[in-house]
């Protein structure tokens, strides 16, 4: 609707993940960075959390797009209609397109003769298991002993456990305790900083077409308070503002229509959760000094040590 408006080619702030408007922070460039070490040069387990809206699976995708396609095998295995055990192995053999008929036995044989196939061809299998925080604990427990099938010494399966912070409390409990032991790589995705979100905004206009900031600084900095630096939040934002403005005929957002759009949200976590850190306090005053708006009235505060 508004993209002729700003000169814009596509919407640049969707919910989808897409690895084109993918924005490397200083965070999610060493994520990136860890997950390249996994897939190529590390076995065992890799582990990736980080709240809802973070950006995992953008990452992911950008990792698997990045890298050369013949020589990976990969089954992503991203919901379960039955979180059983047994059920498992069904699902892991569905997500590499092998037949998941018949018993627990027959399944992880096909699967073995799977993995060692592909090894022989020296190809790389890997399996990335996402919103991994709603497998239960012997789901998990079938998780690692997939990654026991070896051949010759050499681990056949590279496994990558993707979910929320509630995965790292189910691999702290002590019935996961071997499971954890062969977690080799593990990376936490927290908010964007200030200027990451400044650098995020700009990015993703950029590459949907902008030629000018749309968004002026203090807006910017009203986005990060309000989206907790959360991208997930930041992209809502950024798409109600973008339209509040249309609906007024600006070509560029101040203060004042992030706050439009924050104050038409009342679902989605926006501006329902700023944490209380000196970083957010930072951006509370700047924007109120440069504005004279004070953004504190619409968010409810929450302890800085449930942030991120």
């Amino acid at each position: 609707m508004y993209l002729e408006h700003y000169g814009l080619t596509v919407r640049p702030f969707s919910l989808n993940p897409d690895p084109a408007f993918l924005y490397l922070s200083s965070q999610h460039s060493l994520a990136y960075h860890m997950l390249v070490y996994g897939l190529r040069d590390q076995p065992g387990i890799t582990v990736v959390t980080g709240e809802v809206g973070s950006g995992k699976t953008t990452l992911l995708r950008h990792l698997l797009d990045q890298h050369d396609q013949d020589d990976l095998v990969v089954g992503l295995l991203a919901d379960t209609d039955e979180d059983t055990a047994e059920a498992l192995h069904q699902w892991v053999a569905m997500s590499f397109g092998l037949d998941h008929t018949g018993d627990k036995i027959t399944i992880k044989r096909r699967l073995q003769d799977f993995l060692i196939n592909n090894y022989a061809k020296g190809k790389s299998t890997v399996l990335i298991v996402d919103e991994a925080q709603n497998l239960s604990a012997k789901s998990l427990e079938q998780v690692r002993l997939l990654n026991n099938i070896n051949s010759g010494g050499d681990e056949l399966l590279k496994i990558f456990l993707v979910g929320q912070p509630e995965l790292l409390r189910k691999l702290e409990s002590p019935e996961l305790m071997q499971l954890a032991q062969r977690v080799m790589v593990e990376f936490h995705l927290g908010a964007l900083n200030a200027e990451d979100v400044v650098e995020y905004i700009r990015h993703r206009l950029r590459v949907a077409g902008a030629d000018h900031d749309i968004f002026d600084r203090p807006a910017m900095y009203a986005i990060y308070y309000l989206g907790a630096g959360v991208p997930r939040l930041i992209n809502t934002l950024c798409d109600y503002a973008l339209l509040y403005g249309f609906s007024k005929g600006l070509t560029q957002l101040q203060v004042d229509a992030v706050v439009a759009a924050a104050s038409g949200r009342r679902l989605g976590a926006v501006h329902s959760a700023t944490p209380d850190t000196p970083e957010m306090t930072h951006a509370l005053e700047y924007v109120l000094q440069s504005t004279g708006i004070d953004l504190s009235r619409l968010v409810r505060r929450m302890p800085s040590q449930t942030a991120g």
